[in-house]
C-alpha cells in the first residue's frame, strides 16, 4: 500500500470519533452551524428578492397576524425590539410594509404588509420552501417530522432563556 493511501485513510474520520470531538459534541455549536447553513441556503434560493430569513419571517408574522407593534413582532420572532426596528425600517423603505399610529395608543406604531409585500412573499414562497427542503433533504420524511418535533420541544422547554421570549401560540 502506498504511503498516500495510508495517509488518506488516516485523514478520514470515523463518524463515532467525530462525535467525540469537543465542538461536535456541543448542541449549541451544531445548532449555530446549522443556522449558518440555513441562512446560506435561504440567501442562495431567494437571492433575486434581496430579503433575509428574518425579514421574510417578519413579513410572514404580519401576513398571518395582521397589524402588529414592534414589541409584538419581537415576541413573534423571538428577537429583540431593536432588531425588529431595524428590519421594519428596511422593509418600509422598500414599500413592503407600512406603519401607522395605533389608534389605541398613539405612541405605538402598527406595521402591516403592503400589497407589494404580499406580492413579493407569494413570488418568493417556492424559493423559500426550496431552501427549507434542501436543509432537511438528507433526512428521510419520518426523521424530518421527528427532527422538527424535537426542535419545538427544545424551544418550548428553554424559551425563557432566549434574549426575548418567543410567543408559542
Amino acid at each position: 500500500m502506498s504511503s498516500n493511501a495510508s495517509r488518506r485513510r488516516k485523514q478520514r474520520l470515523d463518524p463515532v470519533a467525530v462525535l467525540r470531538l469537543p465542538l461536535w459534541s456541543r448542541p449549541g455549536f451544531l445548532l449555530r452551524r446549522l443556522n449558518q447553513i440555513h441562512y446560506a441556503l435561504f440567501l442562495e434560493e431567494c437571492r433575486a428578492f434581496n430579503i433575509t430569513p428574518v425579514q421574510y419571517g417578519l413579513l410572514t408574522a404580519l401576513a398571518m397576524r395582521g397589524p402588529l407593534d414592534q414589541g409584538s413582532l419581537a415576541a413573534e420572532l423571538g428577537i429583540d425590539r431593536t432588531n425588529v426596528a431595524d428590519v421594519l425600517v428596511r422593509l418600509e423603505s422598500r414599500g413592503l410594509l407600512r406603519r401607522k399610529s395605533d389608534p389605541a395608543d398613539r405612541r405605538a406604531k402598527l406595521a402591516s404588509v403592503t400589497s407589494k409585500g404580499r406580492q413579493i412573499m407569494t413570488h418568493m414562497f417556492p424559493d423559500m420552501q426550496r431552501a427549507q427542503d434542501r436543509l432537511l433533504a438528507v433526512l428521510p420524511q419520518k426523521e424530518r417530522a421527528r427532527f422538527m418535533a424535537t426542535l419545538v420541544r427544545l424551544i418550548e422547554a428553554n424559551n425563557a432563556y432566549g434574549r426575548t421570549l418567543l410567543r408559542m401560540g
